[in-house]
């Protein structure tokens, strides 16, 4: 009998709504997940400890684990805390660090993951990656999909905007990652999966297109489901392709370069996808994709988060150099330091005037 299906890695459970958290006790108690009530959840200082004594009556069999920072270091020693417990789940209840650190550690000893985002600033929160600073810089791990993921609106509106803003930044550049990944295809012969590329192109476009903005539970929804379909898309492909183009390299290139002064993730994988859209000529979609950008308060040059535009060519001129193997139009226009200096001119002037007009 031929398969005349796939099967996709997915969560059991993605509740996301405003008061998702007043019911984590009976997502947990379902049976595919937790019959015993036995958990190990894994939480940060800060809000970690807030949300801790908000949830902790409704689970009384659950071990509280707090978590330092997002190493790799801080990860292997969160599970070998957790190994001796028997636990029935792992329950990663942050940001992207905690629930990073909580994928990986769930991985290590075997169990699955419940993530519990406490905000929206990239699409790791349901991805099978974990992304995690170790002695070399930054590292990404592979890790089974979360079984299940929940978000409550209401925790995410009280996050700092900057975190919303993020996401934002995160799912527009699915569209520049993807028309990549096209390219590839066209120029290398690299096999696109259809599937994983429309999940993640209709998540990047319903953000991109959404009228609402950081306050509204409309739009946090759309965000929210589009960063949960990103990390899905990722599974079905088996890789990051679907999310990480140029747009990416360029991130990765920030991080390296200037480790100290780096923006956040979501900021610079936006401004990059901007460009990079503007390099491959797409020049509307580019100065649509500004325009957005703007209006939700994201940069859309490098002078928007204190970096000179020789800083930004030295740092587009590296960034293939961080994802080797990897093609995307930078690799495909092989430009040299001038050549970049003149299409970041041209790209400035053109989202100057279409977010000023």
């Amino acid at each position: 009998m031929p398969v005349l299906t796939r099967l996709i890695p997915s969560p059991l459970v993605v509740d996301i709504r405003a008061g998702a958290l007043e019911d984590l006790a009976g997502v947990l108690a379902d049976q595919r997940i937790s019959s015993s009530g036995k958990l190990a959840i894994a939480i940060s200082g800060g809000s970690g400890a807030v949300l801790r004594e908000r949830l902790a009556p409704a689970l009384p069999g659950a071990s509280w684990y707090e978590v330092d920072g997002g190493t790799l270091d801080d990860a292997i020693k969160l599970a070998d805390r957790m190994k001796s417990g028997h636990y029935d789940a792992v329950v990663g209840l942050g940001g992207g660090k905690i629930i990073d650190c909580a994928k990986f550690a769930a991985a290590r000893i075997g169990l699955p993951l419940v993530a519990v985002a406490t905000n929206l600033s990239h699409d790791g929160l349901c991805s099978p990656v974990a992304t995690l600073d170790n002695d070399a810089g930054r590292g990404s791990y592979g890790v089974p999909n979360p079984i299940a993921v929940v978000i409550d609106l209401d925790v995410i509106r009280e996050a700092p905007v900057r975190f919303v803003r993020s996401g934002i930044g995160d799912a527009l550049s699915n569209i520049s990652a993807v028309a990549d990944w096209e390219l590839s295809n066209r120029e290398t012969g690299e096999q696109i999966d259809g599937l994983a590329a429309a999940m993640a192109r209709q998540a990047g476009e319903a953000v991109l297109r959404h009228p609402g903005g950081v306050g509204d539970d409309g739009f946090l929804q759309v965000l929210a489901e589009g960063l949960v379909l990103t990390g899905i898309s990722m599974s079905v492909a088996g890789d990051s392709r679907p999310a990480s183009g140029a747009c990416h390299e360029i991130n990765h290139a920030f991080d390296l370069l200037f480790p100290k002064r780096a923006a956040s993730h979501g900021e610079q994988c936006g401004l990059a996808a901007a460009f990079a859209m503007r390099l491959r000529g797409a020049h509307e979609e580019a100065a649509h994709m500004a325009e957005v950008l703007h209006r939700h308060g994201l940069p859309v040059l490098p002078e928007e988060i204190g970096f000179t535009v020789d800083e930004f060519v030295q740092v587009v001129e590296f960034a293939p150099k961080t994802r080797p193997g990897r093609y995307t139009i930078l690799e495909h226009l092989d430009l040299s330091s001038d050549a970049i200096r003149d299409a970041y001119a041209d790209y400035a002037k053109a989202v100057s005037q279409a977010i000023s007009g």
